[in-house]
């Protein structure tokens, strides 16, 4: 497989898939560059070498073609300040052939937002509602035919493809996975944000020093099925957090007053709980919780046992007991996922979860442990704690972590490597 380390940009066009879907506020300015910062890396070292760069992203979940306020055109003066480079802009994607042909080495430029074109996702658009069976059926097979001509477009613009999105790796979309195919295996290549990802990536899921301790956050059961049972049969311990927590409490016959639960995934936790014990993996759940009166910062709260909560009550967080008994699992551990908080940590209030199992994490990483951290939720608290640093990597990924985790192959890096 090709490197961008081996790779001669001299005097070549390089199309990079990027992720620069930053969050915006109301004047469209950017609030949060590290998606940007993430793949410059990748960018300069083109540059560098003399090449030039055709970046595609997509940004948001537009629905129509143009969309102002999801128009790449409000961050392309950003992307030029942190490059050193004057990045042009094509205001369409399919029509930028002249501005690619005048590009010259140690030039940019920005394509609009792909995902303004249906050919992207392959997804038809603006069916009626009450569109017949027959009618879907056509539509998608119409755009899958227009997305070769699309994709086809895209890869005409370079000599070589750089896929460095891999919050984007799990979605087979005409720039993320089928412009590859129209790339020789020696003209197409990891980014270097790619590639670090699914070094990670792999070193937690397949070489793999143990004890391996995962710890499953969020509010859901059901959100995190597929993902618990795949790990397993990889893990020596799975710590139970969050408001998932209250769900397995329940199953097993506690009290757990207004708290977050599935009671129709019940024995669902039970089963996963027999699957545990079967596969000699240590389920670790929270002993005491911090619990409130109601959904705010300013609750009245306390501390009780996590299965003794009372009727007009809710679990917010977990208790110091609780904090004591993951700290020590996760120090122990040579191999630590964390994905998903203890508690609703953007409440001061209820954080202290949180970051005592950053804490613990980022001491066990001292102590030579690998950790990976991954999912909006666990990243937004290692920055929010002043964590990142202490951790062996934090993923980018989001949805396209969690399906590698679950087992599954991701099309934009089957892509690249072929299987």
């Amino acid at each position: 497989m090709q490197t961008i380390d081996k790779y001669h940009f001299a005097g070549k066009k390089a199309f990079v898939r990027v992720d620069f879907n930053v969050p915006l506020d109301e004047q469209l300015n950017i609030t949060d560059d590290n998606r940007i910062r993430a793949a410059l890396p990748t960018l300069k070292k083109i540059l560098a070498d003399g090449g030039s760069l055709i970046i595609g992203s997509h940004m948001g979940r537009p629905k129509k073609n143009p969309n102002p306020k999801y128009s790449l055109k409000s961050i392309v003066n950003h992307i030029s300040e942190l490059l050193d480079v004057q990045v042009q802009f094509a205001t369409d994607c399919q029509k930028a052939d002249a501005q690619v042909a005048a590009l010259k080495p140690g030039e940019a430029l920005l394509l609009e937002n792909l995902r303004f074109y249906a050919e992207e996702e392959g997804k038809p658009r603006g069916l009626a509602d009450d569109a017949t069976d027959e009618e879907k059926a056509a539509a998608k097979k119409a755009v899958k035919e227009s997305q070769k001509v699309f994709t086809a477009k895209l890869a005409s613009y370079a000599d070589c493809y750089v896929n460095d999105a891999f919050g984007t790796a799990h979605r087979a979309h005409a720039s993320t996975a089928l412009i590859a195919k129209n790339f020789s295996e020696e003209n197409k290549m990891f980014g270097y944000l790619m590639n670090k990802e699914v070094t990670a990536v792999e070193k937690l899921m397949t070489n793999t020093a143990r004890p391996f301790t995962a710890i499953m956050g969020g509010s859901k059961v059901s959100s995190k099925i597929d993902i618990i049972e795949n790990l397993l049969s990889k893990v020596d311990n799975l710590i139970i957090a969050g408001g998932m927590t209250y769900t397995f409490v329940k199953a097993l016959g506690g009290k757990i007053g207004t708290s977050i639960c599935e009671d129709d995934k019940r024995d669902l936790a039970l089963d996963l709980m027999k699957k545990a014990k079967a596969n000699n993996v240590k389920i670790v759940m929270a002993v005491d919780a911090k619990i409130a009166d109601k959904f705010s910062n300013d609750a009245k709260t306390s501390f009780v046992n996590v299965n003794e909560i009372p009727d007009d009550m809710m679990g917010m967080d977990i208790g110091p007991k609780t904090e004591a008994i993951f700290a020590e699992v996760i120090k122990n551990s040579k191999t630590i996922l964390w994905n998903g908080p203890t508690g609703v940590f953007e409440f001061e209030n209820f954080s202290h979860g949180s970051r005592a199992v950053g804490e613990a994490i980022v001491e066990a990483t001292k102590n030579g442990a690998f950790s990976l951290v991954g999912g909006g939720d666990s990243v937004a608290c290692v920055n929010k704690f002043g964590l990142t640093d202490g951790v062996s990597y934090v993923s980018t990924g989001g949805g396209a972590l969690l399906e590698v985790i679950e087992g599954r192959v991701l099309p934009g890096i089957e892509a690249i490597r072929g299987y």
